[in-house]
């Protein structure tokens, strides 16, 4: 427990204050825009509501960061390493780039992006990085976790959102779920490479923290505290599954009716990876340049070669017959996480 007394011990002394300023947000009619059809959840809402518990720091005792700042890439190379991971967006040709080190003190960004309002999200605790459209509304950091992802609320209706399920399990919009968008999980000199006008978070943010600290651990490189492959968990979970040590990285796509998960050392030695969930088959390439995994709906189990996918700076290049597949939102987490959401869900490994 010393990583999250370590955390505490830092907002704490803010932390009243924030709450009652950020708090005060007044409640509008309409909140986020939403799927027209939800996702499926594994449990029914309640069980998450009961799942859920304290992380430690109020509502908005960790703060969202509402009005970002941004910066070129060359000014970022003052306080970026080339191993730092970033987590990055790129929406009709704009591409931005939010580093972790900034994230893991606030977990949600509320930006525009070329010029539609978006949130990026980051949980710490499960090493999950998703983005959400928000409309006319915020995001905010509720201070509950359930299955140690970060639940979100809305400041138009005050729904809670677990970050990993997208969909609400309180309020006004309870089981409806949010319109994602791809966010990537890279290294600082990857997303330079790919992505050279790409614009920065800057660490003038409004609030006084370290960013030069991380308080669970590491990943530039990735060894000790919370982050090591083994280290344990620190809440408890709705369901366990030891067939892989608990921070195992894995590319997960929960899309329409189930969820699957590809383990990313896997798909790293083999290039391509399949799965299925839902009744659906699943594609998964390596992206070799920023080190992730790209995920595409191939309902009509289209074979694959990892040289009909290649990658630029709009995406995904599809060739021969995998030209008739759909590329899916994806994300990284780590598997007990995955496994706690999604018990009954895929694994490829």
């Amino acid at each position: 427990m010393v990583w999250i007394n370590r955390y505490v011990a830092a907002v704490s002394v803010v932390a009243l204050t924030q709450a009652l300023l950020w708090g005060s947000h007044a409640l509008a009619a309409d909140g986020p825009p939403v799927r027209q059809a939800p996702l499926q959840l594994p449990e029914a809402p309640e069980a998450y509501r009961e799942a859920s518990l304290s992380g430690g720091p109020p509502k908005d005792g960790i703060p969202s960061i509402d009005s970002p700042k941004f910066h070129g890439a060359r000014d970022a190379q003052g306080y970026l390493d080339d191993g730092d991971v970033v987590l990055g967006v790129v929406r009709d040709g704009t591409a931005k780039a939010y580093p972790r080190r900034i994230l893991v003190w606030h977990e949600i960004v509320n930006d525009r992006l070329a010029g539609q309002p978006v949130s990026v999200s980051y949980c710490p605790l499960t090493g999950s990085a998703l983005g959400f459209l928000r409309g006319d509304t915020t995001l905010g950091v509720s201070g509950r976790l359930v299955n140690s992802n970060l639940i979100m609320y809305d400041r138009a209706t005050d729904s809670a959102w677990p970050q990993m399920l997208g969909t609400a399990v309180s309020g006004p919009l309870a089981g409806r779920s949010l319109q994602s968008l791809q966010v990537t999980w890279t290294t600082w000199a990857r997303w330079r490479e790919r992505y050279p006008d790409t614009r920065v978070l800057s660490t003038d943010t409004g609030h006084i923290r370290d960013y030069n600290r991380d308080p669970y651990g590491q990943y530039n490189p990735r060894r000790g505290g919370y982050y090591a492959p083994d280290a344990a968990t620190m809440f408890p979970v709705m369901h366990k599954d030891g067939r892989f040590p608990p921070k195992t990285e894995f590319i997960v796509v929960h899309d329409g009716n189930g969820a699957v998960a590809f383990r990313l050392a896997a798909l790293r030695d083999n290039g391509v990876l399949e799965g299925s969930t839902g009744g659906t088959r699943y594609t998964a390439v390596y992206d070799t340049g920023l080190d992730t995994g790209a995920v595409f709906r191939n309902p009509e189990a289209v074979d694959v070669t990892a040289g009909q996918v290649s990658f630029d700076t709009g995406g995904a290049v599809l060739s021969g017959d995998a030209r008739s597949l759909e590329r899916v939102v994806s994300y990284r987490a780590m598997w007990f996480a995955y496994a706690a959401f999604f018990p009954d869900g895929d694994v490829v490994e």
